[in-house]
């Protein structure tokens, strides 16, 4: 599908499959090919939405903070003319995104998934971030490949599956530096807490149990925080569990999106 203009910006998205609609987020330390694997599924039943997150891909760089990155989704809802029985799932970064529209337009859609995600980071992965931000914009984004990878697979995964971590490499590589610290930076600077108790929309946390990213308890804040919210975890998963276990990953969300699996 081509580019989306949004208020001049522009949005890039792919949409595949019938049925009811799913919007999927993607992660700071990926695209939205970080989905791929659970596409052939997913798309069974549903029109999925696939977003490269503004300052991605060819998405335009949206304002400084995770409020400016929910409100471009607003556009894009709008350009394609999206149902309120559309559901959301976001991952890592795009878990913060989906939270954030919840809590400011959740009219706008019906059922939220939240996937090793949080609210606000403790003041260690804050710093994590800042420095994260300051190394790409002084040594490129080469300088933190190897601790991206480490914060999206547990170790032993990526020593088994060298192939998928060259291809993650590969797509992290080609992120723009300044664009990538923007994003690190709204990362460090969010605090969504105080809105938990807004949401309204039914709401699925799942977790990887060995996520060193978006650590297992920011995803129990959330599902403690938000009325109604279901947990449920994957002991052996890390922070994007979409990739390295895709059948466990579908099991996890299967029963909240009803699909068949």
């Amino acid at each position: 599908m081509p580019v989306v203009k949004v208020n001049g910006a522009e949005v890039d998205v792919f949409q595949v499959g019938a049925g009811r609609d799913l919007v999927l987020l993607h992660s700071l330390l990926s695209d939205r090919g970080s989905f791929e694997a659970v596409v052939p599924a997913l798309s069974q039943s549903y029109r999925l939405t696939l977003v490269d997150l503004p300052g991605f891909g060819a998405s335009s760089p949206a304002g400084p903070g995770v409020e400016d990155f929910a409100d471009r989704l607003v556009g894009v809802f709008a350009a394609l003319g999206l149902p309120r029985e559309t559901d959301v799932l976001g991952n890592g970064f795009g878990g913060f995104i989906a939270l954030a529209l919840a809590q400011s337009h959740g009219d706008l859609f019906e059922r939220l998934v939240l996937v090793d995600t949080g609210a606000a980071f403790p003041d260690a992965g804050k710093a994590a971030f800042q420095a994260m931000a300051e190394k790409v914009e002084t040594d490129g984004m080469a300088a933190v490949l190897d601790t991206a990878i480490s914060r999206l697979f547990p170790d032993d995964f990526i020593a088994a599956n060298r192939s998928l971590v060259e291809q993650r490499k590969a797509v992290l590589r080609r992120a723009d530096p300044a664009h990538f610290a923007g994003a690190c930076r709204a990362l460090a600077g969010v605090d969504l807490r105080p809105g938990l108790g807004r949401i309204a929309n039914p709401t699925l946390v799942v977790v990887g149990l060995r996520d060193e990213a978006t650590p297992p308890p920011l995803s129990q804040e959330l599902a403690a925080g938000i009325e109604g919210a279901r947990l449920v975890e994957i002991p052996h998963c890390g922070h994007s569990p979409q990739m390295q276990d895709p059948e466990a990953f579908l099991s996890a969300v299967a029963p909240f999106l009803e699909l068949v699996v």
